[in-house]
């Protein structure tokens, strides 16, 4: 092949190239998932389980990030029996594992002029296959089970000859962990050829890419701005507090959960739930003291129920209003040529509903445990013997709330941007231009 011979003309990326690329996408993620869970369970004291369990449990905690299920469950024989679940994700796992997927899998398509629809295809299922066969492995990790102690040597012989040793154990769920993390890894994927403005799509990509991109990465800059800002909050917090390390692991673990439950908040949203007994999921204590105050049922989580617990919560309205404007301004500022000031309020509308639909969903919490003692008592009542948190959004108001912030600062944000357009150059990428009256001078 000549030196000068056009990009256009040169392959992407060859068979032998493009599975080693696959590989170092998987590998990466998998890689900064399992170290910032390791980092957050260490913090939060997990180095302390007994029985061998800790990598287990970070395999588990690396299978919930992406989507996946783990089964609990637990008992002693004919003298107790336990019921136990968790559906929580936590985000800050799997913003890492994100990230670095995301920027793995773009950068080597960043420097070629051309990429076929066939050719992105087999990339990205190339990376889909290796996905399948690095989560198979770390669900088979994510197991583990082992006895508890009664605290005296006699009374633990004793329940071993009975059959009535106390065990605790997880498993992960293979074929649910195995579908959600492959569409996680979509999903991921997707966005991120959304946003990027340096990879060369196909061409009957590109259009679609070009009116999608402004309000995309507006924002994806709004929520990675706010998990910043948590982080700041959290870090300055940790300093001043004793139990640094409870503040520490929930950077590590679920900074993002209160983050974008904090934007949705702001923008009006709801969630419904509760909090019983101990469970050990660490929260704020106004959002805590919110979810315990409805007793034996469920209470309403909005911007008025924990302003009534902590009066500074109001700021989360005045947050959300700026960011949005800001969403709205930056959107406007890189639309393409000719979008007038409807379509690009409607393009981030229906953004912000998307982001609030995915937040909602990522911010879902189902985690309880029962407890019955020689056929006394339900395992699955969580009350008395047990506990629970339970965190559910109202979705179908939230994404509505959210597409009404979108349209409202997606209008203004483009009359303020008005004075700037936006076009897209021969290679795909945007050039900025000035608008300014014509020369009188020029022909």
């Amino acid at each position: 092949m000549s030196r000068h011979e056009p990009p256009a003309s040169r392959p992407v990326l060859g068979p032998a190239r493009g599975w080693l690329h696959a590989l170092g996408v998987v590998v990466a993620g998998f890689a900064v998932m399992l170290v910032v869970a390791a980092l957050g369970l260490w913090l939060a004291g997990a180095s302390e389980l007994p029985q061998g369990a800790l990598v287990p449990v970070i395999a588990a905690t690396v299978v919930m990030a992406v989507g996946g299920r783990v089964a609990l469950d637990g008992g002693a024989g004919f003298i107790a029996e336990t019921q136990a679940a968790i559906v929580v994700v936590p985000l800050s796992v799997a913003l890492a594992g994100a990230l670095v997927t995301a920027y793995a899998f773009l950068r080597p398509l960043r420097s070629h002029a051309v990429l076929s629809g066939g050719h992105l295809l087999r990339i990205v299922l190339r990376t889909a296959l290796l996905w399948v066969v690095a989560l198979l492995l770390i669900v088979h990790g994510a197991r583990h089970s082992f006895s508890l102690s009664a605290g005296n040597e006699y009374l633990d012989e004793i329940a071993q000859l009975l059959g009535t040793t106390p065990t605790v154990g997880f498993h992960a769920l293979v074929g649910t962990t195995v579908g959600l993390g492959l569409l996680w890894l979509l999903v991921v994927l997707l966005i991120a050829l959304a946003v990027s403005r340096r990879v060369p799509l196909p061409p009957r990509l590109a259009p679609p890419q070009a009116t999608v991109r402004p309000a995309a990465r507006a924002m994806v800059a709004v929520l990675l701005v706010y998990v910043v800002a948590a982080a700041i909050i959290a870090l300055v917090t940790a300093d001043t507090r004793t139990d640094a390390g409870d503040t520490l692991a929930v950077v590590f673990l679920g900074l993002p959960n209160l983050a974008w439950l904090a934007f949705g908040l702001g923008l009006g949203a709801s969630w419904h739930g509760h909090v019983k007994g101990a469970i050990g999921l660490p929260m704020p204590e106004p959002l805590a003291r919110v979810l315990r105050t409805g007793g034996d049922g469920d209470v309403t989580l909005d911007l008025a129920s924990l302003t009534r617990q902590d009066g500074r919560a109001w700021w989360l309205l005045v947050a959300a209003a700026v960011a949005m404007l800001l969403a709205g301004w930056a959107a406007a500022r890189r639309a393409p040529p000719g979008a007038g000031h409807l379509r690009n309020a409607v393009r981030l509308a229906l953004t912000a509903a998307a982001a609030m639909l995915l937040i909602g969903l990522l911010t879902w919490i189902d985690a309880h445990y029962g407890l019955s003692l020689f056929g006394i008592g339900d395992p699955s009542d969580t009350g008395g013997l047990g506990g629970s948190v339970v965190l559910v959004p109202d979705l179908a108001a939230a994404v509505g709330l959210a597409a009404g912030w979108g349209a409202v600062t997606g209008f203004l944000g483009s009359l303020v941007a008005r004075p700037r357009r936006r076009r897209t150059g021969p290679d795909g990428t945007d050039a900025v231009s000035v608008s300014r009256p014509p020369d009188p001078r020029s022909p």
